[in-house]
Parts: C-alpha cells; sequence; structure tokens
C-alpha cells in the first residue's frame, strides 16, 4: 500500500470511528432520558401559544413515548411569565419545561436552566441562546406584504425605507402596536437611524389597524396596497388564491420566536428534556410546519422556497424588549402621535 493511499485510509477510519462515536452519544443521551421518563412518568409544560396548536406536538409526543402523562398549563405570555414568578418565589417549582417569549425575564430571575439538546446543531445562531437557556422551535416573521393587483412586482418596495417614496403615502397599513418591529429595527439600525426612520414614516399617513390576522385579511381584500404581516398569513392567504406576496429582500426581517427551555428545579427533569429534544427534532418541526407555521430548525422543509433561511436576512426580536418594554412603548407612540 502506497503512502498516500494508507494516509486517506487511515483518514477515512477516523472520519467513520468520530461519526459512529457521535451517534454513539446522541444515541447513550436519547436512551438515558428514555429511562428516566419511564421511571417520571409526567410533564407539565407552561405554555402561551394557542392550546389547539400545544396540543398537537405534546400529542405527537405522547404517541411516540406512552410512559409520559403530559400536562398543561395555557395562558397568553404575560399571565404565564406571572404565575411562574409568583409559584417559584413561593418555592413552588411546578413547570418542567416553559415556551413563552419572555425568557430573558425567566433567565434573569433564575426560574431557567441551561440545557443544550444535541438537536440545537441544526439551528442558526440567531434561533438560539449563546448561555443555552433557551432555542426557538417556530419562528413569526414580520415581512412587508403587498397586493399583487394593486402592486405590480417590479413596483414594489424592496427595503423599509422604501416606505418614504411619496407614492405610499396613505397607501400603507400597520399594527397600532408594533412595538417588537420598532425594536428591532432599533437593534439592527441603532437609535438615531431609526427615530430618523421613524419620524419620517410617521409623516406617510398611516392606516392604523389592530391585528395582524386582520391586517393580511384586509390586504387581500385591497383596503390598502401595503402592509405589515405576518408571513405564514399571507402564505396561507396565497394558497387560499388570495392576490398578496410578501418581499423577501427587505433588511432585517423581523423574527419574533417562540422558544422552548428548561425548568432551574424540574420534577421531571428527564421527560422536560426529552420533550425539548422532540419539538426541536426534525419530528417535531414537521408538526410546526403541518401547522402552517413557519419551523426554526434549518433542515426542514420551508413553508415555500422564498422561506429559505439562508436567503433572507433575519433579525431575532432582542432579548431585552421584555426588560425595556415600557421604553419602547412609550418611544413608538411618542415618534407616531398614538
Amino acid at each position: 500500500m502506497s503512502r498516500t493511499i494508507k494516509i486517506v485510509f487511515l483518514t477515512i477510519l477516523s472520519c467513520l470511528s468520530l461519526c459512529a462515536r457521535h451517534a454513539w452519544s446522541q444515541s447513550d443521551h436519547a436512551a438515558a432520558l428514555i429511562e428516566g421518563a419511564k421511571n417520571e412518568k409526567k410533564l407539565v409544560l407552561y405554555t402561551s401559544v394557542p392550546l389547539v396548536e400545544a396540543r398537537l406536538y405534546v400529542d405527537a409526543f405522547q404517541r411516540k413515548y406512552p410512559f409520559v402523562q403530559p400536562e398543561i398549563f395555557r395562558a397568553s405570555g404575560e399571565p404565564t411569565l406571572n404565575r411562574i414568578l409568583t409559584e417559584t418565589r413561593a418555592g413552588r417549582w411546578e413547570f418542567d419545561a416553559v415556551g413563552i417569549t419572555q425568557m430573558e425575564t425567566l433567565a434573569q430571575q433564575k426560574a431557567l436552566s441551561s440545557y443544550v439538546s444535541p438537536e440545537t446543531k441544526a439551528y442558526i445562531a440567531e434561533f438560539k441562546d449563546p448561555a443555552g437557556f433557551w432555542t426557538s422551535y417556530a419562528a413569526i416573521y414580520y415581512v412587508l406584504g403587498y397586493n399583487t393587483r394593486l402592486v405590480a412586482q417590479n413596483e414594489a418596495p424592496k427595503q423599509w425605507r422604501d416606505l418614504l417614496d411619496a407614492k405610499w403615502k396613505g397607501q400603507f397599513s400597520m399594527d397600532r402596536e408594533e412595538y417588537a418591529w420598532y425594536a428591532t429595527l432599533q437593534a439592527s439600525w441603532g437609535k438615531e437611524k431609526t427615530r430618523e426612520y421613524m419620524e419620517a414614516l410617521a409623516k406617510q399617513d398611516i392606516q392604523w389597524r389592530k391585528d395582524h390576522i386582520l391586517i393580511a385579511q384586509l390586504l387581500a381584500a385591497g383596503e390598502f396596497p401595503l402592509a405589515i404581516v405576518y408571513v405564514h398569513n399571507v402564505e396561507d392567504l396565497k394558497k387560499k388564491g388570495a392576490p398578496v406576496e410578501w418581499i423577501s429582500s427587505v433588511d432585517p426581517i423581523v423574527a419574533a420566536l417562540r422558544r422552548i427551555a428548561l425548568s432551574a428545579r424540574p420534577s421531571h427533569p428527564s421527560t422536560a428534556k426529552l420533550f425539548i429534544d422532540f419539538i426541536l427534532s426534525k419530528e417535531g418541526q414537521e408538526i410546526i410546519r403541518a401547522q402552517g407555521r413557519v419551523p426554526a430548525r434549518s433542515d426542514v422543509e420551508p413553508l415555500s422556497a422564498k422561506l429559505e433561511q439562508s436567503k433572507l436576512k433575519l433579525k431575532a426580536i432582542p432579548q431585552d424588549l421584555g426588560l425595556r418594554y415600557n421604553d419602547y412603548i412609550r418611544e413608538f407612540r411618542q415618534i407616531f402621535g398614538l
């Protein structure tokens, strides 16, 4: 055997050995969690997503692991956060895993444990906490949508700043409480640049509405040519034949992350970790996709080719949103006179 062939042969063997060890390590991790979950037999999940959505992936988890009895507490984000803070301050640790957006407050109050699931390797850095306290399992993208009967594709805005063009005055709609979008542009552009833009946008006679689903429906009905909408709503309307499209070139596309995290003191730690691994796995992410939502995992087929993560300028809502929420509200209302 020549020296070159021998080196190649040894390199291949080394790679195969590393892959085998990695697979064995993952298998050991899963086996240990399953064994622990068989003894724990229960999962308590606190979540802010609609119950019908939560049940879909919780029921799928139970079908896969029938020895686990899941229990779900569901409320909107703020009540769920307050319930956790109230319980933990009283020394009661009822929840095992939590899915809300206000993870920074929970981490700050030491209500979360760092847990890096083996599945997180398939997630972009923007969608996971550097300290390992949470990972995003789904995302809501704020995009600029337009009515294709009222706006030709080549005439549609390409960037957020294009909304300042005189031709869009009075032709654009957005939610009256678009605080997260505002905060994310500020994190991306800087405070001074963002304020300058927002003050100019405030002079464009914005058609204010409430509720993103309603805004998307009114856009499809031709109530206005342009609007800030959720991308999954646009994709859903497109499938139903509505004359709507969204612009993928804006920088940034704001991403509100649905995140999952582990309790600092879970009563059922193995089951909680097993559930987190499941929802972040390809299997779990395909359930998210089947609901018409945007899965956060990078190797799951997107709802449409335009939603390929690598093609978008994604920017997650800043982690300090919850901590500085009142400041963002005050600034936004002041700029737009609301």
